[in-house]
């Protein structure tokens, strides 16, 4: 899996597809980080609409994410979760810790 953004005005889109998984770990920190250091930007969206999988791994990635954006005082949403990523996101309590819409 690669990551793409897509930006629009001050919100970055990180698009992700496939298996969100601990392969896909440097790529995504990199994107990620791209955005955190755009001044420009204030939302990051993980779009998970191609997301077919993820595991313990990116449920790690998306909580280190949050620490970096809370830090860079920007916001932070995961958006168009299917119902297998929906799963887990709610077995893992995330909906307390992220904004899911």
């Amino acid at each position: 899996m690669t990551p793409t953004v897509q930006i629009e005005g001050n919100v970055g889109r990180v698009i992700l597809s496939g298996q969100f998984d601990f392969s896909a770990h440097r790529e995504f920190r990199q994107v990620c980080e791209s955005l955190i250091a755009n001044a420009e930007i204030k939302e990051v969206l993980v779009d998970f609409q191609n997301v077919n999988y993820l595991d313990s791994s990116a449920l790690g990635m998306l909580l280190l994410l949050k620490e970096k954006i809370s830090a860079a005082s920007k916001n932070l949403a995961l958006v168009n979760c299917r119902d297998t990523v929906k799963q887990v996101l709610e077995i893992a309590c995330f909906g307390k810790i992220f904004t899911i819409r």
